[in-house]
């Protein structure tokens, strides 16, 4: 087992407990995050929640869509847009930005995986604006570090992230990400490595399908893999990391931030080959010899975070060629926190990823 563990832990514990929601007069009121064209699927109500909506055509290769992306055509939407499938979530306002918009919160009852869980979304201002009402929006599931229930740390705006994201579109260092934030685990006795551990609820399934399928019934995102990414610290950072490597057919990026490299969650006992499908390392070198898809790993450590460190530059110097892309962001001064790891993202991690993937259209 990982001895570093224990040490994420408490560090994620105590930056968890200083993360305080800001309140706002309209939490807990209904938000609505409608703009754009509608998509004729999007009437089209299905069983199982607002999780249901599928994947958009996916040919399990190369992450392009099918049927959906001649609808979207119809409806004036750019190319590789995937307009909002349905059915739609319901969302009440967790908290408000300065410049408006405001973090959403619902209950999502995975129809793949069977657990049902919070997840947290914040849509860009660009999102409503006229000029992109007819393009997809990159997407970004930010995962918390140690337990991750029953909150997500991220969905909190004294870390600043989604205020940030909103300033770094505006001067070109970041995409306008829609940022998703599900909890990390089902219960906070446990880590559950973000896999689907034989008997144990599927998280693997729910971090990989069922929370990108409600963001998908919900919002105008891309078809195209290259428009999905996922972001994490510590333990988050793992699942991050190793959701890209597993399926890269689904996801192009990571942003992994002091993150965990091997499995190593108690309740892999007994399964090893399990547990092996699960390892980034054995996951990097199957890409690798099997020569893609390519995918873009961007790794962020403190500079007092003695312990990651070693361990970050030895995946990076092992497995970082061929269809492995990777990037280092070192933080001067940095420790194994949140907040290091925004100041890292606005240093040249967000620019970096934001350069992998597909950005939203403007309208002719």
């Amino acid at each position: 087992m990982n001895r570093r563990r224990p040490a994420a832990w408490i560090a994620a514990a105590l930056i968890g407990s200083a993360v305080l929601v800001t309140g706002c007069s309209d939490e807990g009121k209904p938000v609505s995050f409608d703009s754009g064209p509608s998509s004729p699927s999007a009437k089209a109500s299905s069983q199982g929640g607002a999780g249901d909506g599928g994947a958009p055509g996916n040919d399990g290769k190369d992450g392009k869509g099918g049927q959906n992306d001649d609808a979207s055509a119809k409806n004036g939407a750019s190319p590789q847009t995937l307009l909002p499938t349905g059915p739609k979530a319901e969302f009440t306002t967790q908290s408000s930005l300065g410049d408006g918009t405001k973090i959403g919160v619902t209950t999502l009852k995975g129809a793949k995986s069977g657990f049902t869980g919070k997840v947290w979304v914040w849509a860009p201002k660009q999102y409503f604006e006229d000029t992109y009402k007819n393009s997809g929006f990159p997407v970004l599931i930010a995962l918390p570090g140690g337990n991750g229930y029953p909150k997500n740390y991220w969905m909190g705006t004294d870390l600043r992230l989604q205020s940030s994201i909103a300033e770094w579109s505006k001067t070109g260092k970041s995409l306008p990400f829609i940022v998703v934030m599900p909890v990390l685990n089902p219960d906070a006795k446990y880590y559950y490595d973000g896999s689907d551990i034989p008997g144990r609820p599927k998280m693997g399934t729910w971090m990989t399908e069922d929370v990108p399928d409600l963001v998908r019934a919900n919002f105008r995102t891309f078809s195209s893999r290259d428009g999905w990414a996922f972001m994490g610290s510590s333990s988050g950072g793992f699942v991050g990391l190793k959701s890209v490597l597993k399926r890269p057919d689904l996801f192009k990026a990571v942003i992994a931030s002091g993150p965990d490299i091997v499995p190593d969650s108690p309740l892999w006992a007994g399964h090893d080959a399990e547990k092996q499908a699960n390892n980034p390392e054995k996951l990097a070198q199957d890409l690798i010899d099997r020569k893609g898809p390519e995918v873009a790993l961007a790794f962020q450590v403190g500079t007092k975070e003695a312990t990651v460190v070693p361990k970050v530059r030895s995946f990076i110097d092992t497995y970082g060629k061929g269809p492995v892309k990777t990037h280092l962001q070192v933080i001067p001064g940095g420790t194994h926190n949140a907040h290091t790891y925004v100041k890292g993202m606005g240093e040249g991690t967000m620019e970096w990823i934001s350069k992998q993937m597909l950005a939203p259209v403007p309208s002719s």
